[in-house]
C-alpha cells in the first residue's frame, strides 16, 4: 500500500478518523432553502449576497477554500482585499436567478486542483483582480443581456488583462488526523508591484443564538500571538448518539498578522432593523477594514476571529509565501509547514499513479486527476433538520404561518447531520438525489466506503420518506427525480467485485431492500391508471419537451411519458439481477427476482400496445418512442418531439443466458413457464438469440430491430450524435420546430432559450454527462452480449455496438482534452482559458455541454456528474 491507501484502508468507524476533517464548507449559503425564513419563500432575496456578511447563519457556514470538522463546529476560511474593492472578499460572488440572463450563476474564477480521497492534501487556486471588483457591471449587464446572449463574466470585464492580478494557492496537507498544515502562496502575475489584505478567519458555527441559555464557544489570544479556539464549555451537539467537542485548537502563524476578534452573531442594525445582541458582529471585519470603523473587540476574544495581514507587498512577476497551522498540539509550529505540505504532495503524486489507467497520456492523468479532485473538494456537510426548519427555533419569535405551505411540508422526518456530495458548492450547495447516484461512480475509483455511504444516505431513514420516496432537493424534496439509485448500487458492487475479487454483499442487501419500498411507491404515484405506463412529472430533464411536464394540462389530461416508463423499466431489471445476486447466498430471493422479471415484462408491453387504442408510445413510422398526451375524452395523441425522452427506454437492457439460468432453478422455471403462456408479452421484450452455441435473452423494452432502428437514429450527427456525447434533443429540431398548444420547441445547442423549470437548465440540445454514461453503459450491455453478431445501419455503412460506445465516450472525453489546433472544446472561443499559461492547464467542469462545439454551459464547477469523466478514461482510454 502506499500512503494514502493505508489511510483509507484505517479510516473506519462512525468519524473517519482521516476525513474528520476537510473541504466540507459550502461556496455559498446565502440565497438558500435553509436560510430562507421569509413569509413567501423568496430564498434569493430574504438574504442575498450583500447581506451575507452580515447575517449569522442557522444552518452552516459559507467561505473561500474553508475547510471545518466533521460537525463544522469550528471553521477555518480565508478572506482577502486588494484596497480598492468595496467588499471583503470573505465569500465568491453571483448573481441570482432573476439577475443572470441565463439564471443563477457564480462570478469568479476559482479552481480545485487537486485532493486525496483523506483531504490529507489539497490544492485551490483562487484568481483575485488588482482592480476594484466589477460588482455593479456584472449586474448591470447580465441585467442587459437577453437569453439569447451568452452569459458576461468576470473574464469579460477585463480585470484581468496586463495580467494584473493574484494567484492565490492555498495549500492544505494534514501531517495527522487533527493537525493539519495550510500553505498560502500569493503570485502577483502582473508587471507592477502589488499589495494585498490577507486574512486566515477561524470561527465557530453559530450554535447558541437559536436557543436559550446556550453556552458559546470562545476564541481568544495566545501568548506567541496564535488564536487559540475552545469549545469544552459549549453546550453538546444536538441529534448526536455520542458526546462531541474539539477542545482548544491552535491557529499557529509566523506571527506577522494581527489578531481581530468580534463574534458570529446578526447584524441587526443593518440585516433587519433591530438590536444586535453585541456591539460586536459577524461584518466587522468588513467594516474595520474596509471603513476604518472601531468594531473590532478590544478583549481579543469572541466566535469568530482572524490574523490579519495587512497590505502584503508582492513583487512584480513575483510571489510571497505564507504558513499557517490548526493543531490540537499546543507547541506544535509552522517552522515544518512547508515540509510537510511536500511530503504530502508527493504522496498524493503516488497515490494517483496507482488510481491511473496504466498506458493513460499524461494528459488524461491530468483530466482524471483534476475531475476527482473536484469530485472531493466538493463535499459538503448538509445540516437541516427540517421540522425544525418549519416551526422555527425561538417560541418567541415563530416563523409566519405561510412558511409551512411554501415547501417540504411532508418531510418532517428528514434530519440531516451528513458529509454529502454537492452538485456544485455555489449553484447547488445543496444534495440532488439523481445527481448523487452518479457521483458515487466517480467517488468510487478513489474511495469505495464513502462511495457506498453516500447512495446508502439517500435511502436512510432520516432522507427515505417513510411513503419511500427519495428527496429530490432542498427546493422541493417532493419533485421527482430519475429513480437512478439501483443502478448506482448494482453498478458500485460489481466495481468493488472486480477490484477485489469480492462485491459487498450487505451494502447490496440494505439498499436493495430499500429500493424495493422505493419502487413500490413510484408504482403506486405514478402510474395512475395501472397501465404500467409512468407519468412522473419534468424526472429532472427541465425543459425538453414542448410543455411543463410538472404541471397541469390545459383542459385536463395526462402525459403519459416514455421516459418514465424507460425508467421504470429499468428500475425493474435492476431489481432483478440485484434479486439474482442475493439468491446466490439465500434462494428465497428468486421468488423477488421473479416479481421484477415479470413487472418488466408488463411495463414493455405497455411501451407498445397500452391499452386498446391506435396512438402507443413506440411510433413504427418513426422508429422512436415518445411522450403521448391522453386527454379526457379518451383521445390520444403523441408529442413528436425527438429527445432523450425517446432514447431513455433503452436504458432498460440486460441479458440472461441458459448457464446462467441454471444457478437459479426457480427463477428459471418461472422465467420458462412466464416465456410460454405469456408469449403475447415477452415477444415483445424478450428477444432469443444464439451466440456461441448458448442460447441467450435479450432483455430490452423492445426488440432488437426497435432497438437498431432507434440506434440509428441516434447515430445520426444530423439528430443526437455530437462530436462530444449524446446531444438532449435532436439537430432535426433546428430546421423543424414542433408546436403544441401554443408552445414551440427548437434545438437550441447553447444556453437556455425556453426557461421552464428554471433558467440555466438546458436539456433542448446540449450534452449531458449522466444521460450520455447510461447510454454507452446500455451500449456495452448489447456488445458484450452480442459482439459484432449485429451491426447497426447508419450513414457510414454500419458500425458495432462497441464502436457507437467508443464514440460516444471518446466524445466526452475530448471535451477537456486538446485538440489538434491545441484548445479545449470546454473553453470554446475564449483565448485566456485557451492559451494563457496560468489559466490553460486549469480545468473547469460544467453542467453541461454545447451540443455542436462542446463549450462548456450552466454551473461551471459541477465536477458532480461531470467528474464521470474520470470513470470513462478509467474504461476507455486504454481501448
Amino acid at each position: 500500500m502506499n500512503p494514502e491507501e493505508k489511510r483509507l484502508s484505517e479510516n473506519k468507524g462512525e468519524i473517519p478518523p482521516w476525513q474528520k476533517w476537510g473541504p466540507y464548507v459550502s461556496e455559498r449559503s446565502w440565497g438558500t432553502v435553509r436560510e430562507d425564513y421569509s413569509e413567501n419563500g423568496d430564498s434569493w432575496n430574504y438574504l442575498c449576497h450583500n447581506k451575507a456578511r452580515s447575517k449569522a447563519y442557522r444552518w452552516g457556514e459559507d467561505g473561500i477554500a474553508g475547510i471545518c470538522d466533521r460537525y463544522q463546529v469550528l471553521v477555518l476560511s480565508f478572506a482577502f482585499w486588494n484596497g480598492k474593492d468595496p467588499i471583503l472578499k470573505e465569500r465568491l460572488f453571483g448573481l441570482n436567478t432573476n439577475e443572470g440572463n441565463h439564471g443563477e450563476d457564480v462570478k469568479e474564477v476559482y479552481y480545485y486542483l487537486d485532493s486525496t480521497p483523506t483531504h490529507s492534501y489539497m490544492k485551490f487556486l483562487y484568481k483575485y483582480p488588482q482592480s476594484e471588483y466589477p460588482y455593479k457591471k456584472l449586474l448591470e449587464e447580465n441585467q442587459r443581456r437577453g437569453l439569447t446572449d451568452l452569459e458576461y463574466e468576470l473574464v469579460d470585464t477585463g480585470v484581468f488583462d496586463d495580467d494584473r492580478y493574484f494567484d492565490i494557492f492555498i495549500e492544505v496537507a494534514k501531517e495527522n488526523e487533527e493537525d493539519i498544515c495550510v500553505r498560502v502562496e500569493i503570485c502577483n502575475r502582473a508587471n507592477e508591484e502589488a499589495s494585498l489584505h490577507f486574512l486566515p478567519q477561524l470561527l465557530f458555527r453559530n450554535t447558541w443564538s437559536w436557543h436559550e441559555k446556550k453556552q458559546r464557544p470562545q476564541i481568544s489570544l495566545g501568548k506567541e500571538g496564535e488564536l487559540i479556539a475552545d469549545d469544552s464549555a459549549s453546550d453538546p451537539l444536538p441529534l448526536l448518539n455520542f458526546p462531541y467537542s474539539l477542545g482548544k485548537r491552535y491557529l499557529k502563524s509566523d506571527g506577522k498578522g494581527k489578531a481581530l476578534f468580534t463574534h458570529n452573531e446578526t447584524h441587526e442594525e443593518v440585516f433587519s432593523g433591530g438590536q444586535s445582541a453585541t456591539p460586536y458582529v459577524k461584518d466587522a471585519f468588513h467594516r474595520h477594514i474596509i471603513d476604518g470603523e472601531a468594531c473590532i473587540n478590544p478583549k481579543n476574544e469572541g466566535t469568530k476571529a482572524a490574523l490579519h495581514y495587512d497590505s502584503i507587498s508582492i513583487p512584480a512577476k513575483g510571489s510571497k509565501v505564507l504558513t499557517f497551522r490548526l493543531t490540537d498540539q499546543e507547541t506544535a509550529s509552522v517552522a515544518d509547514v512547508e515540509k510537510i505540505v511536500a511530503q504530502r504532495k508527493k504522496e498524493a503524486d503516488e497515490y494517483y499513479e496507482s488510481i491511473h489507467p496504466k498506458n493513460a497520456s499524461d494528459e488524461d492523468k491530468s483530466i482524471q486527476r483534476q475531475a476527482l479532485a473536484g469530485m472531493s473538494m466538493s463535499k459538503q456537510i448538509y445540516l437541516l433538520d427540517v421540522s425544525r426548519w418549519l416551526l422555527g427555533d425561538n417560541p418567541k419569535h415563530p416563523p409566519p404561518d405561510s412558511r409551512r405551505s411554501i415547501r417540504n411540508i411532508h418531510w418532517r422526518h428528514l434530519i440531516s447531520k451528513r458529509i454529502l456530495s454537492m452538485p456544485d458548492k455555489w449553484e447547488y450547495p445543496w444534495f440532488a438525489a439523481w445527481d448523487l447516484a452518479f457521483h458515487t461512480i466517480a467517488l468510487g475509483l478513489t474511495d469505495m466506503e464513502f462511495a457506498k455511504e453516500q447512495l446508502w444516505l439517500l435511502l436512510f431513514d432520516q432522507f427515505q420518506h417513510p411513503n419511500g420516496q427519495i428527496p429530490a432537493y432542498e427546493w422541493e424534496f417532493s419533485e421527482l427525480n430519475p429513480p437512478v439509485q439501483a443502478w448506482a448500487a448494482w453498478r458500485l458492487y460489481k466495481m468493488e467485485e472486480k477490484r477485489t475479487g469480492k462485491g459487498d454483499l450487505s451494502f447490496l442487501k440494505k439498499c436493495y431492500h430499500k429500493l424495493v419500498i422505493n419502487f413500490v411507491w413510484w408504482v403506486n404515484r405514478v402510474d395512475r391508471c395501472g397501465n404500467n405506463v409512468f407519468e412522473g412529472g419534468f424526472l429532472g430533464l427541465d425543459n425538453i419537451t414542448v410543455i411543463d411536464r410538472s404541471a397541469e394540462i390545459p383542459g385536463g389530461g395526462r402525459i403519459e411519458q416514455s421516459d418514465g416508463t424507460g425508467w421504470m423499466g429499468m428500475f425493474c431489471l435492476l431489481l432483478m439481477r440485484m434479486a439474482l445476486e442475493l439468491s446466490k447466498n439465500d434462494p428465497d430471493y428468486e421468488v423477488m427476482a421473479t416479481k421484477f422479471f415479470e413487472h418488466y415484462v408488463y411495463i414493455a408491453a405497455a411501451l407498445e400496445a397500452s391499452e386498446a387504442r391506435e396512438v402507443q408510445i413506440w411510433c413504427e413510422e418513426e422508429g422512436f418512442f415518445f411522450d403521448v398526451m391522453s386527454y379526457p375524452d379518451g383521445t390520444q395523441k403523441r408529442i413528436m418531439v425527438h429527445s432523450l425522452v425517446g432514447i431513455i427506454p433503452l436504458y432498460a437492457m440486460d441479458f440472461l443466458s441458459d448457464s446462467e439460468l441454471a444457478q437459479y432453478p426457480e427463477f428459471a422455471k418461472n422465467f420458462r413457464w412466464f416465456m410460454k403462456n405469456r408469449s403475447d408479452l415477452t415477444s415483445r421484450c424478450v428477444t432469443e438469440v444464439e451466440v456461441g452455441g448458448e442460447k441467450k435473452y435479450l432483455l430490452a423494452l423492445t426488440k432488437l430491430d426497435k432497438i437498431k432502428r432507434v440506434l440509428s437514429r441516434v447515430y445520426d450527427p444530423e439528430e443526437f450524435r455530437s462530436d462530444y456525447g449524446l446531444r438532449s434533443l435532436s439537430k432535426y429540431h433546428e430546421k423543424n420546430p414542433y408546436e403544441m398548444l401554443g408552445n414551440t420547441i427548437t434545438y437550441e445547442p447553447g444556453e437556455s432559450i425556453a426557461v421552464l423549470k428554471g433558467g440555466n437548465s438546458n436539456w433542448r440540445g446540449p450534452v449531458w454527462f449522466p444521460t450520455s454514461f447510461l447510454f454507452i453503459d446500455s451500449l456495452k450491455k448489447l456488445d458484450e452480449l452480442l459482439g459484432e453478431q449485429e451491426k447497426v445501419p447508419c450513414k457510414e455503412g454500419e458500425v458495432t455496438f462497441h464502436e457507437m460506445a467508443k464514440t460516444f465516450s471518446e466524445g466526452l472525453i475530448s471535451l477537456f482534452r486538446r485538440d489538434k489546433d491545441g484548445n479545449r472544446p470546454v473553453y470554446g472561443e475564449d483565448e485566456r482559458f485557451q492559451t494563457d499559461p496560468h489559466f490553460k492547464d486549469h480545468l473547469l467542469f460544467f453542467e453541461h455541454y454545447h451540443g455542436d462545439t462542446g463549450r462548456g454551459l450552466g454551473a461551471s464547477h459541477q465536477t458532480g456528474w461531470s467528474g464521470l469523466v474520470a470513470t470513462l478514461i478509467d474504461e476507455w482510454c486504454c481501448e
